[in-house]
């Protein structure tokens, strides 16, 4: 059954809507913890904390496809709303062409600091070696990563998001057997699972290009286009939360490493990059939903559909805040089976990760809210609002409590940084909410 944006949404379609990217989301972060899982395994801690410590750097670079993707999907659906489906096709296709050009010229430029930038996050010796090793072999796929980060949402205003999943799956399955083949197999090590990853991604960003370049029964196509440059910019500004987002945790995961790195060494940074696994796919249930719900918001929104807002806003505040409940009842549950995957060769870092976890995992019960309120007003086209619910939430306090917390409970007080931070954000996202709801009509 297909179900159209423009359709009234109960519990049960808005689920089956977002359903597909929210497993989409899921698949996407499995390319990270799948190599983290064959890593820590089978080449050992060290090389583990590698993959750990340079990983944030990624986040930061494809950061431009997620922008460009849900800024983007907001200012297409909005045009299709107003049945304007040529011109939805030409902001796409605009869109994704540039994106190809941004995303080869940041990779080829990134190539310059592959060694000093893991130098700066405090990397040496073997752990040195191993950064610059992944850093090269993944910088060849990144274009191809910051497409399918764009494609996602785009998949969703196309009404086509299982076929994005689908798209997703076959990345993470490609990842995952090439991942055992080159490292448990061929013993590849630290570079067996930069190739695998880059294999997945490689798929991921072209198969959706052939499938849009050719006659499809989606809403959109890749077309002959012309520039843009008010599309452009509006997307930039859009998307400008989801930019800022993926920067600011970047660039925190390498404030939570250093930290980590002083109060306990490369333990520390293991045991944090085994949480953050975790947190990966817990948060992409909730950026899936967002993602999936955003089209529909942007759609009623060029339509001028007041009521059918207020239903979305209404049913999705109340599936999340539901859903953050189940979450940390599940992650205090899986503490120990999951510390035991992935570090249970090693007593201290097994320890030491499922104390951090267990206090960590309380942060899923809030940041649910952060995450969709954001997504929310970018839909709406308002991303000056979206953006500083993200910068204060992924950065402003994320940064100062990541600073002063340790001084006072050392690494306790690294582990309830994340809570810290989503319960001031969850005040300015509320706060944004209330004193918005007359002006788009949801409450």
């Amino acid at each position: 059954m297909r179900i159209q944006l423009s359709e009234h949404f109960t519990y049960k379609k808005l689920f089956l809507f977002v359903l597909p990217s929210i497993v989409m989301m899921i698949f996407t972060s499995i390319y990270s913890i799948i190599d983290g899982l064959f890593v820590s395994n089978f080449v050992g801690k060290t090389a583990f904390a590698a993959v750990n410590l340079i990983m944030p750097i990624f986040g930061a670079l494809s950061a431009i496809g997620f922008m460009l993707g849900t800024g983007g999907s907001a200012i297409v659906a909005k045009t299709l709303g107003e049945k304007k489906q040529d011109l939805a096709n030409q902001y796409f296709s605009m869109l994704i062409y540039a994106l190809i050009i941004g995303g080869v010229t940041i990779s080829l430029v990134a190539q310059i600091f592959v060694r000093p930038i893991p130098i700066l996050l405090g990397a040496e010796g073997e752990l040195l070696e191993y950064c610059v090793l992944y850093c090269r072999i993944m910088l060849i796929s990144l274009p191809c990563f910051m497409l399918q980060c764009a494609f996602q949402t785009f998949f969703v205003a196309a009404e086509k998001q299982k076929l994005g999943l689908y798209v997703s799956i076959i990345s993470g399955v490609l990842n995952m057997l090439f991942d055992f083949l080159f490292i448990a197999v061929f013993h590849w090590g630290i570079a067996g699972a930069a190739i695998a990853t880059a294999i997945g991604e490689i798929f991921g960003g072209i198969f959706p290009i052939v499938y849009f370049a050719r006659k499809n029964n989606s809403l959109l196509a890749l077309t002959r286009t012309k520039f843009y440059p008010k599309a452009l910019l509006k997307a930039c500004t859009n998307g400008s939360s989801e930019l800022l987002s993926s920067f600011s945790s970047s660039l925190v995961g390498a404030l939570y490493n250093l930290q980590l790195l002083r109060f306990a060494g490369e333990n520390g940074v293991a045991a944090y990059g085994t949480i953050m696994y975790v947190n990966f796919i817990f948060a992409a249930i909730y950026l899936g939903y967002s993602m999936g719900c955003a089209p529909i918001v942007s759609y009623n929104y060029g339509a001028e559909n007041h009521a059918e807002l207020k239903n979305l806003f209404k049913k999705s505040t109340r599936a999340i805040i539901c859903c953050g409940i189940v979450l940390v009842w599940l992650a205090e549950l899986l503490a120990v089976p999951l510390a035991t995957i992935f570090v249970g060769y090693d007593k201290t870092l097994f320890e030491m990760t499922c104390q951090g976890f267990r206090i960590c995992a309380m942060s899923f019960l809030i940041c649910g809210m952060n995450i969709f309120g954001s997504s929310f007003f970018t839909a709406l086209n308002n991303g000056p609002l979206s953006a500083l619910i993200s910068f204060l939430r992924t950065l402003v306090f994320q940064v100062s409590i990541i600073l002063t917390l340790p001084l006072l409970l050392g690494l306790t007080g690294i582990w309830l940084s994340g809570i810290t931070a989503e319960i001031l954000t969850l005040a300015v996202t509320v706060t944004c909410l209330v004193l918005n709801r007359k002006k788009y009509h949801y409450l």
